[in-house]
């Protein structure tokens, strides 16, 4: 019987998805990897495989925890105007989309097994961008969810690009109306 392991696994799969999110795959070493999570190179190895191996672990899990806690938040809303108004100007301001978008830009167009992952995580705020958009009475046009989806993934990434808040803001009140009632 091994020693037992000397870290939290699913703690140190929640900080990498945070390290991922800021820096990137390609931006981020194992040596940062070890760094930030305080975890032994060959512990990492044991448990994950390689980086790619850890990298799919935060990505799965910023997928079930942010994106999906993010959608059943928009569809939770039930197309309330005000509710839906500040849920996607924090998706919009905050950190939840970041992992996705990266990997969107990054890993997908390279990785089968990554754009099979993003392509999950657009299509559940897909559908509910869409229900919301029922729920409120606008559901009229099944490119509505994915022109929303990609706006909010491309307000997002101006947000990280420093466009100022007033900006993002301005763009998702714009957003939500479609997809709310008063």
């Amino acid at each position: 019987m091994g020693r037992p392991r000397g870290f939290d696994e699913a703690e140190v799969v929640r900080s990498a998805a945070k390290l991922f999110a800021t820096r990137t795959y390609d931006g981020t070493s194992v040596d940062d990897l070890v760094s930030h999570l305080g975890v032994h190179r060959n512990s990492l190895y044991k448990t994950f495989g390689s980086k790619r191996g850890l990298y799919l672990a935060a990505l799965k899990w910023s997928l079930d925890h942010e994106v999906a806690g993010l959608a059943e938040r928009v569809t939770a809303a039930g197309g309330q105007a005000e509710e839906t108004h500040d849920i996607l100007a924090e998706a919009v301001t905050g950190p939840a989309l970041d992992l996705v978008l990266l990997a969107a830009v990054e890993r997908a167009p390279v990785d089968a097994e990554v754009a099979r992952l993003v392509g999950e995580a657009f299509t559940a705020l897909d559908r509910a961008v869409d229900a919301t958009a029922r729920a409120a009475g606008n559901g009229d046009a099944t490119a509505t969810p994915v022109a929303a989806t990609a706006l909010l993934i491309g307000l997002r990434a101006r947000s990280r690009s420093g466009t100022t808040d007033a900006d993002t803001t301005r763009a998702g009140a714009a957003l939500a109306p479609r997809l709310s009632r008063p």
